[in-house]
């Protein structure tokens, strides 16, 4: 097979993107470290003989008191979240997880484990003491002064997540994160044509097979990879798109211009149980087309909401509608091409974003007329290459229209 021609790729404009996460990590080591410092502190603070002294018995009941509230309102905090969590999923997607995987939940959860060790260190290291430094109680109180403003922007941001606008708009921002990296602005907008710079590849030498069970491809640790290549020189041409699911025997790459053994290109995965939106460009779709198929449900029957969703989705299809879809090579820090990606083409994001929502509105005018607005405008902007699929699509939805709503059909949406 010849060797595909790719363009530049650079990804250090996003370079939180590109690393493998370590978010399980970094909230183990939160909480130790919250366990840490309240440990440290209430051993310490007790000691401090110099300055202003107040009751030890008064300070104990303040920590006391501290402690048992801090645990109480914590855990009925975290139990109306997972309800939050389940309405979210239930009503938009189950593949939403913006509350989920926000950093704010386990910060709160680290520091109130930290304060909650403070007071009982605290309590303990006071022991017979008469007296103890005015600094025991002060920290004590700043620190669930601190612990209710996490709280409070816990609770405003799980509010937030079962507002329908606030999801749009996130899911919306992941998704431009996510098209800006892979998909820069072009200098030509009606041109999208080929990359500059293009080079070709060499033969392949192997095939890289997924050895291990069912997983779905989360992410690409990218500086890994280009790196594990680099050392070989060697170029990794992935054949699978971030979010698929990997079946145990799957092609998943081809090494080219030399050897590197699989164990080095499947230890850059980074796998789990379901697609994430940090490195999928479909992801975010996906979750906005599910958001727009549930309220066209008959259970629901919300098409204000589905509209809304085509709202969200035209700006970002009319982004892809004149960027650079071909595949994204990353390069080292020398400019040779280390990593190919695979990613979706034009097809592919509208059979995510449309196909299945415009079926499912086929009784609904308000939605098929949004829809003809919108293909309508992609077929305005879309570059001629691309607009073959969009002509379809609106014949379709123009058919739709003819055939159950004939009065909608020459009423265009001002």
């Amino acid at each position: 097979m010849d060797a595909p021609p790719v363009g530049p790729f650079g990804p250090r404009q996003a370079a939180e993107r590109v690393v493998r996460p370590r978010r399980r990590l970094r909230s183990g080591l939160a909480q130790l470290l919250g366990i840490a410092v309240g440990v440290g502190l209430g051993w310490a603070l007790p000691r401090i003989d110099s300055g202003l002294q107040v009751s030890s018995a008064r300070t104990i009941e303040v920590c006391a008191a501290i402690g048992v509230s801090i645990l109480g309102v914590t855990t009925l905090i975290f139990s109306l979240l997972f309800l939050v969590v389940q309405w979210a999923a239930s009503t938009f997607s189950p593949r939403l997880s913006l509350l989920r995987t926000d950093p704010a939940v386990w910060r709160l959860f680290a520091f109130a484990v930290g304060l909650l060790t403070f007071t009982v260190t605290t309590t303990l290291a006071i022991g017979s003491r008469p007296k103890v430094s005015v600094a025991v109680p002060a920290t004590a109180l700043a620190a669930t002064v601190i612990a209710l403003g996490l709280m409070r922007n816990v609770q405003f941001k799980a509010l937030r997540s079962i507002l329908l606008a606030h999801v749009l708009a996130t899911t919306a921002e992941q998704a431009r994160g996510v098209l800006d990296m892979f998909y820069p602005p072009t200098d030509h907008p009606g041109d999208s044509g080929t990359r500059s710079a293009r080079t070709v590849l060499p033969a392949v030498r192997s095939t890289v097979v997924w050895p291990k069970q069912t997983v779905a491809l989360e992410q690409v640790d990218l500086r890994r990879l280009v790196a594990a290549a680099g050392r070989a020189d060697v170029t990794v041409v992935l054949r699978v798109r971030i979010g698929a699911t990997l079946q145990r025997g799957d092609p998943v790459a081809d090494i080219r211009g030399g050897e590197l053994g699989s164990e080095q290109v499947t230890s850059a995965f980074v796998t789990g149980h379901e697609p994430t939106a940090h490195q999928d460009p479909l992801h975010s779709f996906r979750l906005l087309a599910d958001i727009g198929l549930r309220a066209l449900s008959p259970a629901v029957n919300d098409p204000a909401t589905a509209v809304e969703v085509l709202d969200t989705m035209d700006g970002m299809l009319s982004r892809l509608a004149t960027a650079q879809l071909d595949a994204a090579s990353v390069p080292d820090e020398h400019g040779t091409v280390r990593v190919v990606l695979c990613l979706p083409s034009w097809t592919q994001f509208l059979r995510i974003c449309l196909d299945d929502l415009c079926r499912a509105a086929s009784n609904s005018p308000m939605v098929l007329l949004r829809a003809r607005d919108l293909l309508n405008g992609l077929l305005a902007t879309a570059s001629p290459d691309r607009r073959s699929p969009v002509s379809a699509r609106l014949q379709w939805v123009e058919q739709q229209l003819a055939e159950r709503h004939p009065p909608f059909v020459r009423d265009p949406m001002p």
